[in-house]
């Protein structure tokens, strides 16, 4: 199981406990969310990066590439 650690700043105390299984299975969720957030805004990279390079490869330059508004980043 996993330990949770909650600092009460009024109090000035420190607890450190086992969570509870809704509070782990929480965690566990918010890892896969968080995830799967970067796995998208990878492959929107990825997608943007080959988009950019098919328009290079036809003859555009770099610099009119990004004046279209598409850039790496």
């Amino acid at each position: 199981m996993s330990k949770i650690t909650i600092h009460d700043v009024t109090a000035g105390t420190t607890q450190t406990r086992d969570m509870t299984s809704d509070e782990e299975a929480q965690l566990v969720a918010d890892a896969a969310e968080i995830k799967a957030i970067g796995d998208a805004y990878i492959a929107k990279q990825n997608k943007k990066k080959s988009g950019r390079d098919k328009l290079i490869a036809l003859g555009l330059t770099s610099d009119e590439v990004t004046a279209l508004g598409i850039s790496t980043n």
